[in-house]
């Protein structure tokens, strides 16, 4: 997140850091906190694609549209990101790829070998949707 900011130019903002631990009614709670904001972002990354539909009923409840007054991105590519109105951008995960990934991984361990790292690090996609646009210029 800070790395992409830095290399786009744009100042990390730390009062736009929201946590709402991948629940719709959290997410729906701090994006109302971000709304409030004497400057509020205009696009947000949540963690996930239930909590972004969240951030789409919090956008709704203020009279506010996507990807008009706010860009949305999820991750997950569950099927309701298809599904959402304007259809949902987000980060699809390799769940086949994570799962074989685990279940050779599980395997090995089973045999008694004991894995190099812990950590596996898998392609993720973005799957461009009707969520986001340029931010409109404020004046």
């Amino acid at each position: 997140y800070r790395s992409a900011l830095a290399s786009a130019g744009v100042p990390d903002r730390p009062e736009y850091v929201r946590h709402a631990g991948f629940d719709r009614a959290a997410a729906r709670r701090r994006t109302r906190e971000l709304l409030d904001l004497p400057e509020p972002p205009t696009a947000v990354f949540v963690c996930s694609d239930v909590m972004a539909l969240g951030v789409y009923e919090a956008l709704a409840e203020r009279g506010l549209t996507v990807p008009a007054d706010m860009s949305v991105v999820g991750f997950d590519d569950l099927p309701e990101a298809r599904w959402a109105a304007p259809a949902l951008t987000t980060v699809r995960r390799p769940l086949s790829e994570m799962a074989a990934t685990a279940l050779r991984l599980l395997l090995r361990m089973m045999e008694g070998h004991h894995p190099e790292s812990t950590r596996t690090e898998l392609s993720t996609r973005l799957v461009e949707r009707a969520s986001t646009a340029p931010p409109r210029t404020r004046g």
